[in-house]
């Protein structure tokens, strides 16, 4: 296989929270007066999004609307305990496929849902998007928001969960960045020649989808309980093929737009 670098799109934009967004640390201890479900935050303390959360809910969206969610179709990437399936994901030895091309694809054996052996060796082609950690725009949270929040950067949603038999209350604690909140993002798309098939603006297209659909989806964690509601906003792409690597040459901007729904691309 030959695969050839013409050139790389760079998107540019910022990650507007329209509601309160929970992305879980990963943490299951609770220390005491501490909350129940606190948000990721970098080495300073600050929240933010990282690059595999994004690039993971976007492939996930993509894999829906490519009807790519079949059980020929989906890799067990992590069983449970008891040996049966537990997360899969779509994975396949399609080169054209546009999820596995725009997302990536492991090589070597895998087993699918169905149980049936699988090996993409042969189809395995470098992962085309690259999407950076957003980090928090901190002007972006206001000294008005900040007299709001109860704690620096972040606000405390309190829920409850109620005993339909005893009426008994198991009130909970979650961390929230707040609406209004902004992060920078970027987005690199590699643009390949491929034995000859130069992948042109296939690839930037689908991940202009991926936001798109994003946008009408959830980012983090409590999608279906009023969280995660995002826009991308202040939006540039830029192309650079070779020649600007070569000499430092100016990208070429391509679009730019103040939010999706007046990107023209």
């Amino acid at each position: 296989m030959d695969v050839i670098l013409k050139g790389k799109y760079v998107v540019t934009c910022k990650i507007k929270a329209v509601t309160g967004l929970h992305i879980g640390e990963g943490n299951n201890s609770l220390e005491i007066g501490g909350i129940d479900n606190s948000v990721i935050k970098d080495a300073e303390g600050k929240p933010y999004i990282p690059g595999s959360s994004l690039k993971g809910k976007m492939r996930a969206l993509m894999e829906f609307a490519e009807k790519k969610v079949k059980e020929d179709l989906l890799v067990v990437t992590k069983k449970e305990k008891d040996g049966s399936s537990g997360i899969c994901i779509h994975m396949c030895g399609d080169k054209d496929c546009v999820v596995c091309g725009l997302f990536g694809r492991n090589h070597g054996e895998h087993e699918l849902k169905n149980g049936k052996k699988v090996d993409f060796t042969d189809a395995v082609i470098p992962t085309r998007l690259i999407v950076r950690d957003a980090k928090l725009i901190e002007s972006s949270i206001t000294d008005e928001m900040k007299e709001n929040l109860e704690l620096e950067w972040t606000e405390v949603k309190f829920e409850n969960n109620i005993d339909r038999i005893t009426s008994k209350a198991n009130p909970r604690q979650s961390e929230r960045v707040p609406a209004g909140a902004e992060f920078e993002a970027e987005f690199v798309v590699n643009r390949f020649e491929v034995d000859g098939k130069d992948d042109g603006d296939l690839y930037i297209k689908k991940l202009i989808q991926a936001m798109r659909l994003l946008e009408d989806d959830y980012l983090g964690g409590q999608g279906t309980r009023g969280n995660g509601k995002v826009q991308f906003v202040g939006i540039k792409i830029e192309y650079k093929d070779k020649e600007c690597y070569l000499t430092e040459g100016q990208p070429k901007v391509i679009a730019e737009a103040r939010d999706l729904k007046n990107l023209q691309f």
